[in-house]
């Protein structure tokens, strides 16, 4: 760098010199230096021509100024007279000039007294030396006489330096000066022009201004850009070459001009030459030539010195934007370098599994492959840093340290990645012997569980046992660790916590594995010898095996690992083999208990290996994702490769996958290889994480849109690069599947534990997380029908959680409406979709889409909604054993829904039932609540049997309306109302308003408390008492008065089956599950005054169907008290 700013120095201190003497050299051409007076300055005075430089030469070579007659000589102020003279005389060179001039003066039209004075002026005021002066006198007789007398008269008036030679004539004065030297107006030849005279010297001398101007310019640019700091950035420095480039383009353009102009004042000089080559210059335009000439060589010695000043700071410049370059070039990859040797320290995990080495090994690989952008970034780098310095550059104590430095990187990252892959490859070694030693501990228990203990019981059964045995434990020496020691050694550098304790648990595993073999072989062997009675094996027992750590084999691929899937499918046919032989041998066997227990105690490991292998391949694909396609969406380098439609999509396309993996990786997985050694008790597992399972419900939820967003970019060449990086044969929407699988694959593999596991300590656990797992996935179900129903005003969520949903056939029969459209409704069903929710029911209208997959999902048109306050439901429907009725507001409203099946139909009304119960009881309880609190300001009612519901003026006020219509069942029941005891498959009715509706329903509603059949007694019914099958609640208590009766007791609930002989009624006590003979004057009296009964009418399965009315009464006096318990 100093170097080169001395070369810089150097450079304009010798361009200044140079342009200082050409601006030197002008002026002496000038004569600048001497005379500073220019034909510019005194333009006006030079045209007057009262004196002229012709051009022309004495005889010795002296130059001639020409006084021609001029009239007003005597007018011409002295200042320009001296101008003119001194101008004139600076003119010729100094040589000729020092030969002294020769003026002639043409008086000749002019008087004695004009000459006199204008002789006497020149003589007085000449700047220059004079060789002669010749004067042409008056040529008037009477002026030429008096000249002559006067000149000889007054000589002494004239005394100069030089003879003043009166001339009578021009033939005279040719005796002096040639006529080739003398202009025509003095009988010469000589061309001359005073206008172009005066052109040429002031274009000459205009020029030679610009000469000088232009170095002297061209030296304050050098000096300015030698004095200019280089910048510290590329931009900047790009800035400050542009701009003096543009400044340098400019000079080159000025001198340009300036040259041009030279030669065109060459050629004007020149241009009588051209027209006639005969024709020959004069001594001025020789002269004039000659200095055009030297002014021209001083402009291109300006320009000389100018171009090789600027190549050596455009060089630095150029240099300098290098350096720069070179510089940011550097900083952005050191920056990068830095990111990939901190990521590649973060590669310290060694694998838990064959498989999970692998896939290290394969994103080690990627890694590589990504880093090697950057480091072949560095490499380029650093060698066009070498070349710069190969270019003599003049920051080469800058540039080479970071060229070390850049390759002391590279080869620290190739280390390093050399480093990280040895040691998985030592971790793929050893997981390898893992593997392979578990898999003949497998083998080796599989061929225990599968040697049929009945044919082992002779001799040659035995032996032949025992030879298998023996056979397997000799492929041991190349599948089992040998010594524990020198796998430590072997593996040092390797083995972490984790690791070393997985290596522990399948040596001790392949120990306890031939610790079996050998309590085998020890049987096997007594039954091979001479036996006098029959004897029994014993299999090992389970706890030989089970209390034994066993760790799952890894993670296998079946989908890419061909010997895996081999190995995978030889050991599933070998469980099914152990399964069914041990099957048979439990026939034969009857009471062997123990080798039952061995055998389950096998299957259950078997089916808690599947579920770890299966779970930690589910994990590892859910990372595959995870960091093969969703992180690859956020890389820079791979953005050119996602479509605009695929851009900031990432969460609708992989939804909550990451938070599913994370629960899946850091807590579910760990906890249950928590239940290796217990698998039977893995059930409690999943009831602590069931909550967790939440999160399939979200992604379930969004898996349409997800499905969608596929389907419109998978052609998008981003996926194609990600599975070829990958190495996958499924595409991404194979894996995107994967957590819906996963989900559905828990039931059945919880189920086959289940099914191992009946007597063993967990299996209550297991059967609650199946249910649980089953209801989750009938959540998921039902929330992704919920979530396609669309024109819904209000908001889901406040109607409470959704408990059922499906399709069925509806049909209408309202009070109102135009009487064609009843009729037409009764026979034309609509298909509606029904969702069932804790506060209301839902009527949408199904819509198929069109598409594939999940855009072929249905939608639901929203309908109408039920406030299920004001709903009740008739079990049975006249002639269809799937119809049902759900009612609204008294039956102004009856929608007679049809099931697919009995089954769904059951389904629906004992959730519906469930609902209706719910209501009921918290509104009794609030009514009891509020009568308590009016208790002390309100009157007893008139009636012991009135409900507390029917407590307000409201409901009084119903009561009566009531009464006054005739048909109204609902307020009054007599004994010409009150149907005939129930035929098989049909129910009772108490509140419907037709007879048919009695016939034909069995219902209940929560929006009242009816009436039972006592009540209408008290009232005025006009028939007698007659119990009715039923539910009801009990009012008194009863100690039981025989064996077979039932005692009861206040508030419990029964349920009143069927009437017996003697007046006795069979009875079930819902509360205490009892069952029992009551006499029917006792049962009166025990529910003669509840106000609680259902009014209940056994169904055909007489499982206590029920009826509940839907009256204004309980709606209206109930309304407050549900908004108190919503509140």
């Amino acid at each position: 760098m100093r170097f080169w700013l001395r070369n810089e120095e150097m450079a304009l201190e010798e361009m200044v010199q140079r342009l200082n003497a050409v601006s030197k050299h002008t002026d002496e051409i000038m004569h600048q230096d001497i005379v500073p007076l220019c034909a510019a300055d005194i333009k006006d005075q030079l045209k007057k021509r009262f004196a002229y430089l012709s051009g022309g030469r004495g005889q010795d070579g002296c130059p001639v100024i020409t006084f021609p007659d001029y009239p007003a000589f005597s007018d011409i102020p002295d200042k320009e007279f001296q101008n003119v003279m001194t101008y004139l005389t600076s003119i010729p060179s100094l040589q000729d000039a020092g030969i002294g001039f020769i003026l002639v003066i043409d008086r000749r039209q002019d008087k004695w007294t004009s000459v006199k004075a204008s002789v006497l002026r020149i003589a007085a005021s000449f700047p220059a030396n004079l060789q002669l002066v010749l004067v042409l006198r008056p040529t008037g007789f009477f002026q030429r006489t008096l000249s002559d007398i006067a000149f000889k008269f007054n000589r002494d008036d004239f005394k100069m330096k030089v003879p003043i030679i009166m001339l009578s004539s021009v033939p005279e004065l040719h005796g002096y000066i040639d006529k080739s030297q003398l202009t025509e107006d003095l009988g010469g030849t000589l061309d001359y022009c005073h206008t172009r005279w005066l052109c040429h010297r002031t274009a000459i001398e205009s020029f030679a201004l610009m000469v000088k101007q232009t170095a002297q310019m061209l030296q304050s640019f050098g000096t300015e850009l030698a004095e200019t700091e280089l910048p510290n950035d590329v931009q900047s420095t790009s800035s400050v070459l542009s701009a003096h480039t543009e400044k340098k383009d400019k000079m080159k353009e000025d001198m340009k001009l300036a040259l041009q102009e030279g030669h065109t004042i060459l050629e004007s000089i020149r241009e009588p030459l051209a027209k006639n080559p005969e024709y020959s210059l004069n001594q001025d335009q020789l002269d004039n030539q000659t200095t055009v000439q030297r002014l021209l060589a001083q402009l291109n010695e300006t320009e000389a010195a100018f171009d090789e000043f600027w190549a050596k700071h455009q060089q630095k410049l150029e240099q300098c934007l290098q350096l720069r370059h070179f510089e940011q070039n550097f900083r952005e990859v050191k920056a990068a370098l830095d990111v990939v040797s901190q990521k590649i320290l973060a590669f310290t995990d060694v694998g838990n599994s064959r498989a999970h080495v692998e896939h290290l090994l394969k994103d080690l690989a990627n890694f590589e492959e990504k880093s090697n952008v950057s480091v072949e970034k560095a490499r380029a780098l650093s060698l066009e840093g070498s070349q710069l310095i190969e270019n003599k550059h003049y920051a080469v104590d800058s540039i080479h340290p970071k060229c070390n430095e850049l390759q002391h990187l590279c080869d620290q990252f190739a280390a390093e990645i050399g480093k990280r892959r040895n040691l998985l490859n030592k971790s793929l070694e050893l997981h390898g012997l893992l593997e392979t030693s578990m898999k003949w501990c497998d083998e080796g228990i599989y061929l225990l569980a599968s040697q049929p203990v009945d044919k082992c019981q002779s001799q040659d059964g035995a032996e032949a046992a025992l030879q298998e045995i023996e056979k397997f434990l000799e492929t041991g020496a190349e599948n089992k660790i040998q010594e524990l020691n020198k796998i430590y050694k072997e593996y040092e550098s390797i083995l972490n916590q984790d690791l070393m304790e997985h290596v522990q648990k399948v040596f001790q595993k392949q120990e306890s594995m031939e610790e079996m073999f050998h309590r085998r072989q020890v049987s096997l062997k007594k039954l091979a010898a001479k036996q006098t009675r029959p004897v029994q094996p014993v299999a090992p027992r389970p706890e030989a095996f089970t209390k034994s750590p066993c760790p799952s084999p890894g993670i296998r691929r079946g989908s890419e690992n061909s010997s895996s899937s081999e190995g995978n499918a030889l050991r599933r046919g070998n469980y099914r083999r152990a399964k069914s032989e041990m099957s048979e041998n439990q026939q034969v066997r009857g009471g062997s208990t123990g080798d039952e227990e061995e055998s389950l105690a096998i299957l259950r490991r078997h089916v808690m290996n599947e579920l770890l292998e299966t779970e930690r391949v589910y994990v590892e694909e859910l990372l595959c994702v995870l960091e093969g396609y969703a992180a690859e969406m956020d890389n820079p380098l791979m953005m050119h490769l996602i479509s605009t439609s695929l851009q900031k999509k990432k969460d609708v396309l992989f939804g909550n996958m990451e938070e599913i993996y994370h629960f899946h990786n850091r807590i579910f997985l760990r906890e249950l290889e928590n239940y290796i050694d217990c698998p039977e008790l893995v059930g409690r597992c999943f009831l602590e994480r069931m909550e967790d399972f939440q999160i399939y419900e979200k992604y379930c939820q969004n898996k349409p849109r997800s499905e969608s967003l596929w389907r419109q970019c998978s052609d998008c060449p981003f996926f194609q690069e990600c599975q070829k990086k990958l190495d996958h044969k499924l595409s991404l929407d194979s894996y995107l599947l994967k957590p819906v699988q996963r989900i559905t694959k828990y039931q059945l593999l919880l189920k086959e534990m289940l099914k191992y596991s009946k007597n063993c300590e967990g299996a209550e656990d297991l059967q609650e997380a199946l249910s649980s797992i089953l209801g989750i996935l009938k959540a998921v179900n039902d929330s992704m029908h919920l979530i396609a129903i669309t024109g819904y005003d209000g908001n889901l969520n406040d109607l409470g959680k959704l408990l059922m949903q499906g399709s069925f056939s509806v049909w209408t029969d309202h009070k109102k409406g135009h009487a064609k459209v009843k009729d037409l409704a009764r026979f034309k069903p609509m298909q509606r979709h029904l969702f069932l929710h804790e506060k209301a029911v839902l009527f949408c209208k199904k819509r198929e889409e069109n598409g594939e997959g999940y855009e072929k999902a249905p939608s639901y048109s929203y309908k109408q909604s039920l406030n299920m306050t004001a709903v009740g439901i008739t079990e049975n429907v006249k002639g269809d054993n799937k119809k049902f009725e759900i009612w609204y507001n008294a039956r102004e409203e009856v929608y007679i829904i049809q099931a697919p099946t009995p089954e769904i139909k059951a389904a629906w009304v004992n959730e519906i039932r469930k609902v209706l119960t719910s209501q009921l009881q918290a509104c009794r309880e609030a009514s009891q609540h509020r009568a308590l609190e009016q208790s002390q300001s309100l009157p007893l009612p008139a009636s012991s049997n009135t409900s507390p519901s029917r407590g307000n003026t409201k409901t009084v006020k119903k009561l009566e309306e009531r009464k006054t219509d005739p048909l109204s069942l609902e307020g009054y029941v007599s004994s010409t109302s009150l149907p005939k005891p129930p035929e098989k498959g049909k129910g009772w009715s108490k509140t419907s308003h037709s007879l048919e509706a009695s016939e034909d329903n069995d219902g209940w509603s929560s929006a009242e408390e009816p009436i039972n059949s006592s009540d209408a007694e008290e009232e005025g019914g006009a028939g007698p008492k007659k119990l009715i099958p039923g539910k009801y609640t009990v009012v008194a208590d009863q100690e039981t008065g025989g064996p077979d009766a039932l005692s009861v007791k206040s508030g419990d609930m029964v349920e009143v089956i069927h009437e017996g002989d003697e007046g006795l009624w069979y009875v079930r006590n819902l509360t205490t599950s009892k069952e029992g003979w009551v006499p029917a004057s006792s049962l009166w009296t025990l529910i003669s005054k509840s106000k609680s009964a259902q009014c209940l009418s056994s169904s055909e399965s007489g499982t206590g169907s029920a009826l509940l009315s839907n009256s204004s009464s309980c709606s209206e006096s109930c309304n407050v008290t549900f908004s108190d318990l919503k509140g």
